[in-house]
């Protein structure tokens, strides 16, 4: 019995279907939204509740979440945005705590978080002979994705913040400089023959530091260089835009990728 257990937990158990979406422009769009959404919310809770009562709720909405997405057969876009919302919302909470908590520089965090992504690719790859999110049609794959989605999200809200005040740059001029930094993988992979899965990890990892760059911008007060619109209206309006752009995905099924056989 203890032998069957263990050949179905660490069996691939592949599936035709993928778990993750397509990468078309609504997606980057829509990671940018969580990006942003992740870093107000995470700031607002931090702001509105005694902190390590906001840490466990972001805890108990991220394991919820994965729940949720893991048990589904297949991707969903409501179930798959959900889980990558609550993974912002904690890794930005991961993130802060190194700093805000145990007074870790943003520049030891960012290295430190950088290590740890490094690690989970060589794992992934070690294991698996791939990073690419194609190949995402089993359960052990899916693991070391999510994984991988979460120290991101730390490593982008690390370096997003060590721009933004331990280089004093600003939040908007981080917001700038993180837009020219994602053009970059592109550029590379459009004319310099950069391969397709480096190039997308790349991508991705910025889209954390530029959307809560601007979403900082947008939320903090006059005086931290921001339009003070504060951080509960605009984790709503990023909600909102969220939830438009993933019913239509999820109506459209525009980003669901054909089943492999």
């Amino acid at each position: 019995m203890t032998e069957t257990l263990h050949a179905f937990a660490t069996a691939p158990r592949r599936s035709p279907f993928s778990k993750v979406p397509e990468v078309t422009a609504i997606f980057w769009v829509v990671k940018i939204l969580t990006t942003g959404m992740g870093e107000t919310t995470s700031d607002f809770l931090a702001h509105h509740i005694y902190p390590p009562i906001a840490v466990l709720i972001g805890l108990v909405g991220l394991v919820a979440a994965m729940a949720l997405q893991l048990a589904a057969p297949r991707y969903n876009a409501w179930s798959y945005w959900l889980a990558m919302v609550m993974v912002s919302v904690f890794g930005t909470m991961a993130a802060d705590v190194l700093h805000v908590g145990f007074g870790i520089p943003y520049i030891a965090s960012t290295m430190f978080f950088a290590l740890s992504l490094a690690v989970i690719f060589w794992l992934w790859h070690r294991t698996e002979g791939t990073l690419a999110i194609h190949s995402i049609h089993s359960h052990r794959r899916e693991l070391f994705y999510w994984a991988t989605v979460l120290a991101t999200f730390a490593l982008g809200t690390a370096a997003g913040d060590m721009t933004a005040t331990s280089l004093g740059l600003g939040y908007l001029d981080s917001g700038f400089l993180f837009a020219g930094v994602i053009a970059l993988p592109a550029l590379a992979f459009w004319k310099l023959g950069l391969p397709e899965v480096p190039a997308f990890w790349f991508a991705y990892i910025v889209t954390r530091p530029l959307g809560a760059s601007f979403a900082d911008w947008m939320g903090v007060n006059h005086q931290r260089g921001g339009l003070d619109w504060g951080t509960g209206p605009v984790s709503l309006g990023l909600f909102a835009l969220i939830v438009v752009l993933v019913g239509y995905l999820a109506l459209t099924r525009s980003d669901v990728e054909p089943e492999t056989h």
